[in-house]
């Protein structure tokens, strides 16, 4: 009897410069919606990880925030997540939209968000340079070889293709986690970003990015699931933009959040949200750690 195939597993980041659709990505990759997604760069701030098993391969893909040169403090605990993951990755995906073909090497990338001379240490072999949003350029880009990896996330063109690319290069390694599981992050985490993804798509110019999200209150053991979120915004003057004339702001963002919380749990969802400032968040490494994006630890 032959022996059986050894296992493959690896963690691979989604990695290039913001609104170049990793996120999109993600989750076409791993056939879920875990990562929020708007047309507003700069949405992600933590890193989401999203699972993808099959029968002998695991794949673990974390997306990351875009790689920018950092204005404030927010900026630079987004940055310190996204290198983590890079330097951490087995394999990386450089992503770039075809329509903005060539695009620059990763080390360049990574230089221009340090803002430094520093760039990567991550080897050739464990880079694939990945062509994405090709259904918004229809026409082959000349800058592109013939034998790049092309994608579509919105169309699911060159997504086997990719998949295939990507389990070829996994080391040999056990499951790092159950083969039923699609993330790692706990329920707390999506609850949280479902409500600032419908903040996003509610919410006009700056104000999202001025808005951070926590939840106070989880429970589960009741019916319906009990929820209760804190959108927290840097001034005063914020607060009832959120809320909305007569609270349809609020009603509109709970809505469309607990939509989505209701499609991952597959349980009726009670949400309640409350709004409060909290001044210069985004530039407070106390706010900041309570978060869950701590500054790195030279400053």
């Amino acid at each position: 009897m032959p022996p059986s195939p050894a296992s493959r597993c690896g963690i691979v980041a989604l990695v290039g410069a913001p609104n170049v659709g990793k996120s999109t990505l993600l989750n076409a990759l791993v056939g879920e919606p875990l990562a929020i997604v708007s047309p507003k760069p700069q949405t992600t701030r933590e890193p989401v990880t999203g699972l993808l098993t099959d029968a002998d391969t695991q794949i673990v893909f974390t997306d990351t925030a875009g790689l920018l040169d950092p204005a404030y403090a927010l900026h630079r605990a987004m940055l310190h997540a996204a290198l983590r993951a890079l330097e951490g990755a087995d394999l990386v995906l450089h992503l770039h939209p075809l329509g903005d073909a060539p695009a620059p090497t990763l080390d360049t990338l990574v230089r221009g968000a340090r803002g430094e001379g520093r760039g990567t240490r991550m080897p050739a072999d464990r880079t694939l340079t990945v062509y994405t949003k090709a259904d918004l350029a229809p026409r082959p880009s000349p800058f592109v070889p013939p034998s790049a990896l092309t994608v579509s996330a919105m169309t699911g063109q060159g997504i086997a293709e990719l998949l295939e690319a990507i389990r070829a290069r996994l080391p040999e390694h056990p499951f790092l986690y159950p083969a039923d599981d699609v993330g790692t992050q706990p329920l707390r985490f999506f609850a949280a970003e479902f409500v600032r993804e419908a903040a996003f798509a509610a919410l006009e110019e700056e104000l999202p990015y001025s808005l951070a999200v926590t939840i106070d209150e989880f429970r589960e053991s009741g019916e319906p699931v009990y929820i209760r979120a804190t959108l927290a915004v840097e001034r005063e003057s914020q607060k009832p933009i959120v809320l909305g004339k007569g609270g349809r702001t609020i009603k509109t963002i709970g809505t469309a959040a607990r939509r989505r919380l209701e499609a991952l749990l597959g349980r009726h969802t009670r949400l309640e949200l409350w709004v409060t400032v909290w001044p210069k968040w985004r530039r407070d490494p106390a706010a900041l750690a309570r978060l869950g994006l701590p500054l790195p630890d030279t400053e």
